[in-house]
């Protein structure tokens, strides 16, 4: 960690996102920032996140909840983690500006990570390429189908095997967080930003 700058998160936003893909890993990582600074209060925050969408409108997630991006694909500062959230993924996957943008982002990212059905996007624009992934377990089948390049695997919460990481249906994005915080920041720090969300960390 570089206590003089902050690590640059930006998590995609587009219709018919899950809130909870998107929601949880925003929660993860602004607690991270949040919890870190109690202790080291002089230092730059360890995570800017952004929210970005391709146009700086209102995004309707799954649902209806409408979520504001802060940045679009245009100005969007260049991130060291990208999270590509899941949901009902069939308009961002007939979109070659979102498809573009991911391949783009993630050439130059320290970490690229999906939730759930987000493994189809990232599979899709040519960043997961081969190895093992994961997904929801209800899109496992389909996954498998549409990308036998892939070693799609279940019943665990996340994979990271070096390249993009991925993770399992919904809750299981904050798991991955927390995972990434640990890999990022400290096991400590991870371990407090659970503790902070009252939340029950799962390990693979």
């Amino acid at each position: 960690m570089n206590a003089s700058t902050s690590l640059q998160v930006a998590i995609l936003a587009f219709d018919d996102v899950e809130a909870l893909d998107f929601a949880g890993p925003y929660e993860v990582f602004t607690t991270a920032t949040r919890v870190l600074a109690r202790t080291e209060p002089t230092r730059a925050p360890l995570f800017s996140v952004h929210c970005v969408a391709r146009h700086r409108t209102p995004v309707r997630a799954r649902a209806g909840l409408q979520i504001l991006p802060d940045q679009d694909f245009a100005f969007c500062p260049a991130a060291d983690v990208l999270i590509v959230p899941g949901g009902v993924v069939d308009a961002a996957l007939a979109c070659p500006e979102t498809l573009a943008w991911i391949r783009q982002v993630s050439a130059t990212a320290k970490i690229t990570a999906s939730v759930c059905t987000g493994a189809f996007l990232l599979a899709a624009s040519g960043v997961l390429t081969h190895g093992r992934a994961t997904t929801h377990w209800e899109d496992v089948t389909d996954l498998r189908q549409r990308h036998p390049e892939l070693d799609v695997v279940d019943s665990v919460r996340w994979v990271d095997d070096g390249g993009p990481v991925t993770s399992a249906g919904i809750s299981a994005g904050i798991d991955m967080c927390l995972h990434l915080v640990e890999q990022l920041a400290k096991p400590a720090l991870a371990e407090r930003t659970a503790r902070q969300m009252d939340f029950a960390w799962t390990r693979n």
